[in-house]
């Protein structure tokens, strides 16, 4: 026995082995004893198994597979619940070995037999589990590996049944407190205005009286020096808007102690590091915060492109504006496959010794503006990062509300390049995320020189505290307040 459990089990069950290898004994014995009864035993012992082996082949039924995620997209750290639903050609037969197949992150792969105990009328078997992950990402689960056997236990057949189906893992925002974003704003977020529709030139406060307004709204004053009933202006509410920079260049953020890592067959797959995925996190946390309290958060780019425009998992990637309802799922689940861009920004000692890929392009746009043709030593080529391409995307929707960039590792060019972008907002933060936050103090005296709020931090700092810090990073070239030894947020 134990001997047949060593055989290959692929193909011939235990049962099937030594069905096989008693046919090979009496094969043996009709041949050495001269008897045709064990030769007619060992040729229906020998055609069992290829008997039973073609028909599992012909015969096998097939199966309608249909996969729900209950939620859809989960955060991480959390559970969404995965409902299978099985549904066979031909009713009944033997019991069939099922195996849900998982990426290695999420565990042992769940094992169930098909039909289920208690199917539901129109013959559909459900099965329910659940899964946890750590990482963001977009994950395929399934198809389901069935395992078939004939009748007579000698013969399995594996299959494949159904296709995959995507599973997306959003970062999970980090619940920040209130700050002076909100600035005069009320607790919904709401900014009150008293500018009219068609204001006058001599009073844009007061406006005649109307029949129907209310006597509580009576303005005396401007009454009596307009000799005629007056009443105060209504105030209208205006959306607050806000504008969020990402930087997402490869080299800005796989440098120092943290290479950007691929996570391989065990994870998504994606070009990633622990600064950008520190990055992520915070990019998430903020968009949250502001679009909770009914800000029209416009998301962009180091180039002035939209921020999910290279997602996989971005339900409209070309979409740089985001507010009202499902604009944090939008967010969140655009953020879910966002990766490093390809190198293509890294600046060479040419380049460093010129003059950077910023300056130059501000150079070849004003050469363009002034003679219609670039000027020598310009080329064509990709956008450059905080370059005129993200300024005059600024400037043409007029946005007034504060400015926050997330950033990786900076250099003074960079730095300079990004200090003429203070303007396009009421306010400007700015988020230095480095292994080694006391190395950006030459960028951050840059950017504090030209009026950001500016920050270094580690992958290691809370992003609360750092959140909550932003108000004091004042204006300081010799404020030393880099929030690299913070203490780690805790994952989820």
């Amino acid at each position: 026995m134990a001997l047949l459990e060593r055989l290959p089990s692929r193909v011939l069950t235990v049962r099937g082995w030594g069905f096989v290898l008693a046919a090979v004994v009496a094969l043996l014995a009709a041949q050495t004893l001269g008897r045709r009864d064990l030769l007619y035993v060992g040729i229906l012992l020998l055609a069992l198994p290829l008997a039973s082996l073609i028909v599992l082949r012909v015969l096998k039924p097939r199966f309608t597979v249909a996969r729900h995620f209950h939620p859809e997209s989960m955060e991480v750290g959390a559970t969404t619940t995965v409902t299978l639903e099985l549904t066979a050609s031909v009713a009944g037969g033997a019991r069939i070995a099922m195996e849900e197949h998982l990426p290695a992150r999420f565990g042992d792969a769940p094992r169930f037999s098909y039909p289920a105990v208690a199917p539901t009328r129109e013959g559909v078997s459900r099965y329910e589990y659940r899964l946890r992950c750590a990482t963001r990402g977009v994950f395929a689960i399934g198809p389901i590996t069935a395992e078939f056997m004939d009748p007579f236990g000698l013969v399995t057949s594996r299959h494949v049944l159904g296709g995959t189906a995507d599973l997306v893992v959003t970062p999970a925002p980090v619940e920040l407190l209130g700050s002076v974003l909100s600035g005069s704003r009320g607790a919904d977020g709401l900014a009150s205005t008293r500018r009219q529709a068609n204001p006058s030139d001599d009073d844009v406060m007061t406006r005649q009286y109307r029949h129907g307004d209310s006597m509580r709204r009576v303005h005396w004053a401007a009454t009596a020096r307009h000799d005629e009933l007056m009443v105060r202006q209504e105030e209208s509410v205006t959306t607050p808007q806000a504008t969020l920079l990402m930087d997402q260049r490869h080299h800005s953020f796989s440098t120092g102690f943290g290479p950007a890592f691929g996570s391989g067959e065990t994870g998504a797959g994606l070009s990633t590091s622990p600064t950008f995925e520190w990055a992520v996190t915070a990019v998430m946390s903020i968009s949250a915060h502001l679009l909770e309290r009914n800000y029209a958060v416009r998301f962009l780019e180091q180039q002035g492109a939209p921020a999910l425009l290279r997602s996989a998992s971005a339900p409209s990637p070309s979409d740089e504006e985001h507010h009202g309802a499902g604009a944090v799922t939008g967010i969140a689940e655009g953020l879910a496959a966002l990766e490093l861009a390809p190198e293509n920004g890294r600046h060479t000692h040419g380049e460093q010794r010129s003059g950077s890929t910023a300056v130059r392009a501000v150079a070849k746009d004003r050469s363009l503006r002034s003679t219609g043709r670039p000027s020598p030593g310009t080329s064509q080529g990709p956008p450059a990062a905080f370059g005129d391409q993200l300024l005059d995307g600024l400037a043409s929707t007029r946005y007034r509300g504060p400015l926050i960039a997330v950033l990786g590792v900076l250099s003074d060019h960079d730095a300079q390049a990004l200090a003429g972008v203070v303007d396009h907002g009421s306010v400007s933060y700015a988020v230095i995320v480095t292994e080694r936050p006391a190395d950006a103090r030459r960028p951050l005296k840059i950017l504090r020189n030209a009026g950001w709020h500016a920050t270094a931090v580690s992958p290691a700092a809370a992003l609360p505290v750092v959140w909550a810090g932003l108000d004091r990073t004042a204006a300081d070239p010799l404020r030393n307040d880099t929030a690299g030894s913070a203490q780690p947020i805790r994952e989820g």
